[in-house]
């Protein structure tokens, strides 16, 4: 007799051993020793900074005084310290608003020169405005139409601006006794 024969004569003998060998393979492979490892971090926590501005003018005018100015009169100046008063460094800028005249046909924003100057960064200090200090506009008010790039600010950087403005000695006989409203706004991004 075969084994093949042997097996299928003594059918009850063959699933003995038959479940016998997988009992045996279920015990190698569940006694097994397999090897685990955990790992974890900490909790990770989020949070964003600021980027704000600080102006010691705020809702106040630049300028002290800017009435019965003439042709050719010395400039008017005005400064005023703007900071960054957040944790983040940001890009500044001085933008004009919109200008409203008191004479559409003659209007005094377009006779007004203004420069703007960078007194510099007085964190720590003193500000000083002097002669070679970097000029970031000069022209005519009304020409200012797009924002003035002042540079990226580090979290609590704070400069000085110097504005001066003169009436141009182009104006003639018709800007006499007309005013310009000039809104200033300053930004970071």
């Amino acid at each position: 007799m075969s084994r093949l024969s042997n097996l299928v004569s003594r059918p009850r003998r063959t699933l003995a051993a038959l479940a016998t060998v997988l009992v045996a393979v279920g015990i190698t492979a569940a006694s097994g020793a397999d090897f685990t490892a955990n790992s974890a971090n900490a909790d990770t926590t989020f949070a964003t900074g600021t980027l704000t501005i600080a102006n010691t003018k705020q809702a106040q005018a630049i300028w002290t005084s800017t009435s019965d100015m003439l042709p050719g009169d010395p400039a008017r100046v005005g400064t005023v310290d703007i900071t960054n008063a957040g944790s983040l460094s940001g890009v500044f800028t001085l933008n004009r608003g919109t200008v409203v005249d008191s004479d559409a046909t003659y209007k005094l924003s377009t006779m007004l020169d203004l420069v703007v100057k960078d007194c510099g960064d007085f964190s720590s200090g003193t500000p000083t405005c002097d002669v070679g200090d970097p000029q970031k506009y000069g022209g005519i008010i009304a020409a200012m139409s797009t924002p003035v790039g002042l540079g990226t600010f580090a979290a609590g950087e704070k400069h000085r601006y110097q504005f001066s403005v003169t009436v141009n000695t182009l104006a003639d006989n018709n800007h006499q006794g007309k005013n310009s409203v000039v809104p200033f706004s300053w930004a970071a991004a």
